[in-house]
């Protein structure tokens, strides 16, 4: 079987755009969560979210493509394009269809769909922009950085809710493995910080309303927690081929050692029960990377800040490790960047190679008032510094889908 090692990375969160921002400030425990500023919130019993504070797309889009992207189109494109250039790998006319791109999303162009049809609904159909279509479908964003860079490989995306940025590296790296390809940006993109949005997900009572402490609001496994915060951004990894990547003298971050997906087949929004379906995932992809549990030393977790979810992931965790999970460092960066959907998958990819490489493993902030149910070391307010040899990286979205990758030390 051929290895997928990661020999770039790049991210735009609400830590801010690039990975030195965003990794610092999760080394830090920053909090990117505020009050809305996109659109009035009086109305809304919802009024805080994880906004991306810096992003310019004037700095890797050309102006008059700008209008062609919806929001996060941007995202993506400018989180590829640092990832490319961080690999130092080029796209040539003679390796150029061995290099593809497989970004996704989970909901996708909403900012666009409510502008447009607010403008055709005041002013008729004749005033909306030929660009509509393409702003808004998802696979564009996987297109327009293929255009961009000349990638003639495979093209695709993932649109699996919370688990899109998780599917979509790991179905990329299938391909680099089954030798469909040498190369592939892969990851998640989510930009829908909008009323009709955040309206939904507040109606389903899924949010967090902690609105006078929105920098406390996001709260993983902690006693306190009443939801979850919605964040934007997006997370690309560069995948090589192992051989591939050494040929050229590639930096490499890490091996893309498991990946495992699969179902839950239970509810449409609720976790199985015991995290039955998380458990099941994470033991495949443990089993696909050729460890065994005992080898893993950190789990980012998918750490939602909802009640059942972070109490049947700490179960799942309890029921795969056993009693290893007790010396598991365990942690949600959600806590800092707030949920990002389908660019979830994505940006927590990026933190845990980050972790990794660096030996460093991102806290869980807000962890002020421990749930005797959630019962694991959560890595608790402060960053740990430790050698970390194997990573696992969870995502589990609605409809009952699972994903899970492990991200090893490289040893030649």
């Amino acid at each position: 079987m051929r290895r997928v090692v990661v020999t770039g990375v790049g991210i735009v969160s609400p830590l801010g755009s690039g990975l030195e921002k965003s990794w610092q400030g999760i080394k830090d425990g920053r909090s990117g969560i505020a009050p809305i500023t996109r659109f009035d919130t009086t109305d809304f019993p919802v009024t805080i979210a994880g906004e991306v504070p810096d992003f310019d797309p004037s700095e890797v889009i050309e102006k008059k493509e700008i209008k062609k992207m919806d929001l996060f189109v941007q995202y993506g494109f400018a989180a590829a394009m640092e990832a490319y250039h961080s690999s130092g790998f080029k796209i040539t006319d003679e390796n150029a269809e061995r290099v593809g791109v497989y970004i996704g999303a989970g909901i996708g162009g909403l900012p666009a769909i409510e502008h447009w049809h607010k403008v055709m609904q005041e002013k008729g159909p004749k005033r909306l922009t030929p660009f509509f279509i393409p702003m808004v479908i998802i696979n564009l964003a996987s297109g327009q950085v293929s255009i961009r860079l000349g990638a003639k490989g495979p093209n695709s995306s993932s649109v699996t809710a919370c688990a899109t940025g998780t599917h979509s590296i790991g179905d990329a790296a299938r391909l680099i493995e089954r030798g469909d390809a040498d190369a592939m940006l892969a990851g998640g993109t989510e930009a829908t910080i909008t009323p009709l949005c955040v309206g939904g997900f507040n109606a389903m009572k899924a949010l967090s309303t902690r609105n006078d402490d929105p920098s406390g609001a996001s709260r993983p496994f902690d006693k306190g927690r009443d939801g979850f915060v919605i964040g934007e951004g997006a997370g690309i990894l560069f995948l090589e081929e192992l051989e591939h990547a050494k040929k050229r003298g590639a930096r490499i971050y890490a091996e893309l050692s498991g990946y495992a997906l699969n179902s839950d087949a239970y509810h449409m929004t609720t976790p199985a029960p015991g995290g039955e379906g998380a458990a099941r995932c994470m033991n495949l992809a443990v089993k696909d990377a050729g460890l065994a549990t005992s080898d893993i030393d950190y789990i980012n977790t998918h750490g939602t800040s909802t009640y059942y979810g972070d109490l049947y992931e700490t179960m799942a965790i309890k029921s795969v490790f056993g009693e290893h999970a007790r010396r598991l460092n365990v942690s949600s960066t959600k806590s800092m960047t707030g949920h990002l959907l389908g660019g979830a998958g994505g940006i927590e990819a990026v933190f845990a190679v980050m972790a990794v490489k660096d030996g460093v493993i991102p806290p869980t902030i807000n962890y002020t008032d421990p749930d005797p149910e959630c019962d694991l070391d959560y890595v608790p307010n402060t960053a740990r510094e430790i050698k970390i040899k194997n990573a696992l990286s969870n995502s589990f979205g609605f409809g009952g889908t699972n994903g899970c990758l492990i991200f090893s030390k490289f040893d030649s």
